[in-house]
């Protein structure tokens, strides 16, 4: 065991490696000035000392911090709630993992000014943000400033738009939608997302285009905010107008377990009396009475790609600014 009067430094690792201490900084700070030679050998000189770079050094030389931020704008009870933050917090940190970044998560409801401050203060190099809104919780006018890169597409976009990965929440919302209307339902309903927020608007885009497609009605809407207590509000608002409806879209599979609970409620049977579909493929999709006929999105490679474009970004590599990922319906009979 190393004492601490023993810990390997700079000047030990130079010795070791046969190179002055510029050159293994030079190494450390991967600078494109050094032969392949002396990074081999002080690579194995670091290796057998056990030396650790100074990331307070290396941050005053390169101006990094090597820590990119992923900042989700909901409260705890949201976040802790939704398994899609984590499946994609998943992706991104694995992604993250494979480099010299550190991930630091940012919880963010409740204290934007904050964290905003602590973005522009250079804490870290770049930034993920997923499940943003229109209004406060928006974080798009940052992008000139740090790199950013959002998960879904960003509803305020001031000056260049920022780097965004999504999927198409519209074929997505109209391609299940279409699912009701082939089972011969022709009065659909719809449990809509918060209007600020993009999947909530295009996802109710979707389902209009659907119903415009089939020549159907597009007046039975109710809006929710993703959960499933909203859900059930939702539906219970639907039925309170007392218009028959034999389809029912629900935009994320968290309003759909809320919204089924109050059918059965009501003694309305899915999919006897109607049908029920939704976005999602999560556990509230797959294990609700009955299993929902949904649309898989692939969030761990979400997470992922947006690391990758983040990383891009903060070392100055050209990157593509959308990046659509591919969806699937998933058929359960529920329709």
């Amino acid at each position: 065991m190393i004492a601490a009067s023993d810990t390997p430094t700079l000047k030990m690792v130079a010795a070791a490696a046969g190179v002055s201490k510029s050159t293994v900084s030079r190494v450390i700070n991967d600078s494109p000035s050094v032969t392949p030679e002396a990074i081999a050998a002080v690579s194995a000189a670091i290796e057998q000392l056990g030396y650790t770079p100074n990331r307070a050094a290396r941050t005053l030389v390169s101006r990094r911090t090597q820590t990119l931020a992923l900042v989700i704008p909901e409260n705890t009870a949201t976040f802790f709630t939704d398994p899609y933050f984590a499946s994609v917090i998943q992706g991104a940190a694995t992604r993250v993992s494979e480099t010299d970044f550190t991930l630091a998560l940012l919880i963010a409801a409740g204290s934007e000014d904050k964290v905003r401050r602590y973005l522009r203060a250079g804490s870290v190099d770049g930034a993920l943000v997923l499940s943003h809104h229109e209004d406060d919780r928006s974080y798009s006018h940052l992008a000139g400033r740090l790199p950013l890169v959002f998960g879904g597409r960003p509803m305020s976009q001031e000056g260049e738009l920022p780097c965004y990965v999504d999927v198409d929440n519209v074929v997505a919302a109209a391609q299940v939608t279409r699912r009701l209307v082939e089972a011969g339902r022709r009065r659909i309903a719809t449990v809509a997302g918060p209007a600020d927020m993009a999947a909530g608007v295009d996802r109710l885009e979707g389902w209009r285009r659907a119903l415009a497609e089939a020549g159907l009605a597009d007046d039975l809407v109710e809006r929710a905010d993703f959960s499933p207590a909203s859900g059930a509000e939702a539906a219970r608002r639907l039925l309170a107008r007392g218009e028959p409806f034999d389809g029912l879209f629900a935009a994320s599979a968290q309003l759909a377990s809320g919204a089924l609970g109050v059918l059965r409620e009501h003694g309305l049977e899915v999919p006897r009396d109607l049908g029920v579909v939704t976005v999602d493929d999560d556990y509230f999709a797959q294990n609700a009475t009955p299993p929902l006929t949904t649309v898989r999105q692939p969030t761990l490679e979400v997470g992922r790609r947006m690391a990758d474009v983040l990383i891009d970004l903060v070392e100055g590599r050209e990157v593509e600014r959308v990046t659509i990922m591919p969806t699937v319906v998933v058929d359960r009979g529920s329709a």
